[in-house]
């Protein structure tokens, strides 16, 4: 063997952990994301040895015209838990790929778990652990009383081994536990590298479309909550599930971030219990207090998570500023909009916060993105700061503009339905929101400007 060839099997490349990018040499900051301290030195492939890992994720074939292509309708696999089923889009695809991640200790190997116990009676499972050994995993599930008698369990980090146990069993339905402790032999870097993911990742989604297996990854997440790992390996996968939720509360929340099969932004509510995690039918009896009184701060907003309509109470406490910046905090809300709204509140309904404390919550611990609880904070702020209640069974949603209109929120009809059917006996909605036709049980309150909206609260309130 030349020298020049054994120069090229020995030459290392370093590679960013936070952006997969590539540099010739070591260097404190990625140049690319900015990162410190994230470049990680791995060792280059042989040329002869690459061949294997470029093979395509999806079978070739011929060009054809779109138009012509007859497009079937996905079947489906349930999986026994219809809130997971839910943030799926309607159960698992065959051939689909989905990665989950979330905390460590929210639930996700539970979930997983209670997932192909259930699914054990109807398609071949396997189960594929490498964080735990074979013992640990049938203490969970004789701990919630699971019946195990037709799951099947690996416990094998070595790539290699898995996908020849997978194309001999050829399971229907695999559950990696976790991407990260997998590795290649092919590789010399070690597991949870950025080689290793992706290379691991890779040849598993390729065997998973060959084989038409579900396929589910348990990803682990850095500290700053994202999932750990190249960002290729959200890429490759069909599906990207958080699992969310506080370990010191009951309630978990699963989020689908991407999903080539359904709609994004579904959300799936669990209750963790002594027998594991058990679906919500009525997720928003968990973000509604029971006061046994009107309270001043309080009010509740129909917000939408996917196609789910979810109601939720906002909580404000507006007091006076001890110090010469007031502070602004908001949790589950977007603290950018906090200023914004306060300054349309000050310019356009003439209630001046400039002097106070505010802090927003929405009740709970669920996160609303969406700038429909715009109309819900401002009333909840105003609330506080005149200490005057909310109406009982008021509901609440619209977008606030810096021009003090209120713009409409999408999917008005099942909000209103959502409250209605919840024995809400008033809404305040965008005058564009209007429904056509009356619904039982529930007023409509049209408005068009902020301080339409805050004048009607005033009148309202009550001591």
């Amino acid at each position: 063997m030349s020298q020049r060839s054994l120069k090229r099997k020995e030459r290392n490349i370093f590679v960013c952990t936070a952006c997969d990018a590539q540099h010739p040499r070591w260097e404190g900051r990625c140049p690319q994301c900015g990162e410190w301290n994230t470049i990680e030195e791995q060792e280059v492939l042989p040329d002869e040895a690459d061949g294997h890992r470029f093979a395509a994720l999806a079978g070739t074939s011929e060009v054809q015209n779109l138009a012509q292509i007859q497009a079937q309708e996905v079947q489906r696999r349930l999986t026994g838990l219809p809130e997971l089923d839910r943030a799926l889009g309607g159960g698992m695809v065959a051939g689909g790929v989905i990665l989950i991640g979330g905390d460590p200790g929210v639930g996700k190997s539970t979930l997983l778990l209670q997932t192909v116990s259930s699914m054990a009676s109807q398609w071949p499972v396997l189960y594929v652990t490498g964080e735990e050994s074979a013992q640990q995993v049938a203490l969970r599930a004789q701990r919630l009383a699971l019946p195990t008698e037709q799951v099947h369990l690996q416990a094998e980090i070595r790539l290699e081994h898995i996908i020849a146990t997978l194309k001999e069993r050829r399971p229907e339905v695999v559950i990696i536990d976790s991407i990260q402790t997998l590795y290649s032999s092919q590789l010399s870097a070690a597991p949870g590298s950025v080689s290793q993911v992706r290379e691991c990742a890779a040849q598993l989604t390729r065997i998973a479309k060959q084989y038409g297996m579900t396929m589910v990854f348990i990803g682990h997440v850095t500290k700053d909550g994202a999932l750990a790992g190249p960002r290729v390996l959200e890429h490759i996968v069909d599906t990207v599930l958080y699992f969310e939720g506080d370990t010191h509360s009951s309630f978990r929340l699963i989020r689908a971030i991407k999903n080539r099969f359904g709609a994004i932004n579904e959300l799936g509510v669990f209750a963790m219990t002594d027998k594991g995690l058990r679906g919500v039918n009525n997720p928003s009896a968990l973000f509604l207090s029971r006061h046994a009184e009107q309270v001043p701060g309080s009010c509740v907003v129909a917000t939408l998570e996917g196609t789910r309509p979810l109601l939720v109470e906002i909580q404000a406490l507006v007091d006076t500023a001890h110090v010469p910046n007031p502070r602004r905090l908001s949790v589950g809300l977007e603290s950018s909009r906090l200023a914004m709204l306060l300054a349309v509140l000050h310019r356009h309904a003439g209630v001046a916060s400039f002097d106070q404390d505010v802090f927003i919550n929405a009740v709970g611990g669920v996160r609303i993105s969406e700038p429909a609880a715009d109309l819900a904070v401002l009333f909840a702020i105003v609330s506080s700061l005149t200490d005057r209640a909310v109406p009982r069974g008021l509901m609440v949603f619209g977008e606030v503009g810096l021009a003090g209109e209120i713009r409409p929120a999408p999917r008005g009809q099942e909000r209103l339905r959502e409250a209605a059917k919840l024995g809400f006996k008033q809404a305040v909605i965008p005058r564009a929101n209007a429904p056509k036709t009356p619904i039982e049980g529930l007023e409509i309150i049209a408005v068009q400007r902020v301080d339409q909206a805050i004048a009607f609260i005033r009148e309202q309130g009550s001591r």
